[in-house]
């Protein structure tokens, strides 16, 4: 579940509002998104997953932490730990980041008309 937006790092870019697809964020006075609808978010990612600037962290859980929960809520020990940011991070999007189809694990696949053991291909 969202927990936290970086008043700091954001850069009033609107993608996290665009993108969320149960409308928690509004648009702060001071152009900084804001948790308007905390308890709507299904937990997706994809707001985080489309901040250019980092500035977003999504708790894995899908129910809001308990109200002062410092785990979730302490920028400053969240950015230290590397979780601001850390889904957009892990799926290789953004600048200089390895996008995660290059990292993905599967089978084998044998060069057209090979004759290995791979898995055929049917779709």
């Amino acid at each position: 579940m969202i927990e936290l937006v970086s008043a700091e790092r954001c850069i009033a870019c609107d993608k996290c509002i665009e993108v969320c697809p149960t409308n928690v964020f509004d648009r702060g006075a001071d152009g900084v998104p804001v948790l308007a609808r905390h308890s709507d978010c299904q937990t997706c990612f994809q707001c985080e997953a489309n901040c250019p600037a980092d500035a977003l962290y999504v708790a894995p859980q899908t129910r809001p932490a308990p109200a002062g929960d410092a785990t979730v809520t302490d920028e400053e020990g969240l950015a230290r730990a590397g979780l601001l940011g850390s889904y957009r991070r892990r799926i290789g999007w953004g600048h200089g980041r390895t996008p995660g189809a290059r990292l993905a694990v599967g089978p084998p696949l044998d060069p057209p008309g090979g004759r290995g053991h791979s898995l055929p291909i049917t779709s």
